[in-house]
């Protein structure tokens, strides 16, 4: 019989939190490596090259791969022969004090998301606790734990259906897959739940997503049951539809695809699928009492030897003399470097200009003929002038796109994946641009801010608007003062040309 320690199960939490904020698992970075040297599209190729050069960099710096450390989830299977050390503080509690003292390690602070009171005052709680908990006692006298960091961007993107028994899993997900645009940075994992009740699937999609990259040795073997025909019937629809990485158009969307299932009512069919994107974070570890869990850290060798370089062809711009006539020059898909200074903001920032707009009330920074970068940034260390500080989903802030051109005065937006149609037309109407960083690149992008300051609504943390001042900040064109839209085009360009070179290699 097991007595486990409190304080070994806590640390354990506490170091596996930090170890998965800068530390990507290596057959993840492995898969994503065989995906750069497939992929034929310039665009994706060059997202895949930011995504691996920042993956090594976290490595090396130990810091965060992605501004956006995430919501924990963390999954604990408990020997029934088990016995505490200490009985005075449940599991969750356990988990949330291991969470707390990660998410505030001063060597290497995490960017606290949860808020509480979600359907009020959202509320941050300041060091990303409470961590979403799942539970089981299983037989044995060891505690296994299941443990990952799930972004925004891609646990936003989660849909679940009730399918009737005869429908087609596969169709729901190829048709469902490209409504959810790019905001979860692809190339990443699909996991899908299927069976139990609508609750359970949503558990068995999110579980799913902690299996180790195993497609292609899947492949290789060849398919043994239902659910491993299905794994790769999705694996190679969904790539068909070329989204590619961070939705620009490619032949990789998807690394792997995983799928848990349990038996259902006969009347049902349940289906949850839920993505994880190019910062997929998790660790695994037991316990058996002979003290805390022991992280073995990868070699930096493991790491592919890929870099990301800019082209000759790369307009270089100074933000703090570019005109609105100047942009017009900017065409879809163009590389640009951004030097100079530059606004931040995102959803809270948004929602109070808005406030202070309708009242009349002076705004704190002028945003005439200014960018604005939707971020919300980790806390610097040591020398740094900012944390990691990579660009969350845009479409969130299509609805203050008019507003933010039309009364701000602002003439570019640069933030993560797609826009919507209302976004493109107001960006097309006041001939703006919008501008794309790579999501799961953070780290990377953080290098290029010399200097930071507070410049407005301090009193929202991470969410208050900070003035940056860059250096050759990598950006694409994603949508030109024209409207035309790499989000659209480049799907639909490589969709047609994977469909080519697949009846090319039938024939």
């Amino acid at each position: 019989m097991a007595i486990i320690r409190q304080s070994d199960f806590i640390d354990s939490i506490a170091d596996s939190l930090q170890y998965i904020s800068y530390y990507h698992p290596i057959d993840f970075i492995q898969a994503l490596d065989e995906a750069y040297q497939r992929e034929k599209s310039e665009a994706a190729k060059n997202a895949i090259a930011q995504v691996l050069t920042n993956s090594r960099m976290s490595a090396q710096g130990h810091r965060p791969i992605c501004q956006d450390t995430g919501i924990v989830t963390c999954f604990v299977k408990v020997g029934m022969g088990v016995q505490w050390d200490k009985t005075d503080l449940t599991v969750q509690q356990m988990v949330d004090e291991g969470t707390r003292r990660a998410y505030t390690n001063p060597e290497n602070p995490l960017r606290a998301s949860i808020v509480a009171d979600p359907a009020g005052t959202r509320k941050n709680t300041g060091d990303n606790t409470p961590a979403v908990v799942h539970l089981d006692m299983v037989p044995g006298d060891k505690i296994e734990v299941m443990i990952a960091a799930k972004g925004g961007g891609s646990e936003n993107k989660s849909k679940m259906a009730m399918l009737n028994p005869s429908d087609s899993i596969a169709d729901w997900v190829v048709e469902t897959l490209p409504k959810l645009g790019a905001g979860w940075c692809p190339p990443g994992m699909l996991g899908i739940g299927v069976g139990g009740t609508a609750e359970k699937s949503a558990v068995l999609a999110k579980e799913s997503l902690m299996d180790p990259v195993d497609i292609h040795e899947l492949i290789e073997r060849g398919p043994q049951n239902a659910e491993e025909e299905l794994r790769l019937e999705i694996f190679n629809r969904v790539n068909a539809l070329g989204i590619g990485a961070q939705g620009l158009g490619g032949v990789t969307t998807v690394l792997d695809v995983k799928i848990k299932s349990l038996p259902t009512h006969a009347a049902s069919k349940p289906v949850t699928l839920i993505p994880n994107c190019a910062a997929t974070r998790h660790a695994h570890f037991t316990l058996d009492g002979s003290g805390p869990a022991d992280l073995t850290p990868p070699k930096l060798e493991d790491w592919p030897q890929v870099t990301f370089e800019l082209g000759d062809d790369a307009r270089r711009v100074n933000l703090d003399e570019v005109t609105k006539e100047d942009i017009q020059e900017w065409k879809m898909g163009e590389t640009v470097l951004l030097s100079g200074k530059l606004l931040t903001g995102r959803d809270a920032a948004h929602k109070r200009i808005k406030e202070m707009l309708a009242n009349g009330e002076e705004l704190p920074v002028d945003f005439n003929n200014r960018f604005i970068y939707y971020v919300g940034p980790v806390d610097p260390v040591g020398e740094e002038v900012v944390g990691p500080a990579g660009p969350t989903t845009s479409t969130r802030m299509d609805k203050f796109t008019d507003m933010m051109l039309e009364e701000a005065g602002i003439i570019g937006m640069i933030g993560k994946a797609e826009r919507g149609p209302e976004a493109v037309e107001s960006i097309r109407k006041h001939k703006a641009v919008y501008l794309m960083a790579v999501g799961g690149a953070a780290y990377l992008v953080a290098k290029a801010i010399k200097k930071a300051r507070v410049v407005g609504f301090e009193d929202l943390g991470m969410e208050a608007i900070y003035e940056f001042e860059v250096e050759d900040m990598p950006v694409t064109v994603a949508v030109d003062s024209d409207g035309h839209n790499a989000h659209e085009q480049g799907p639909a360009i490589w969709k047609v040309k994977i469909a080519e070179l697949d009846e090319k290699l039938g024939a």
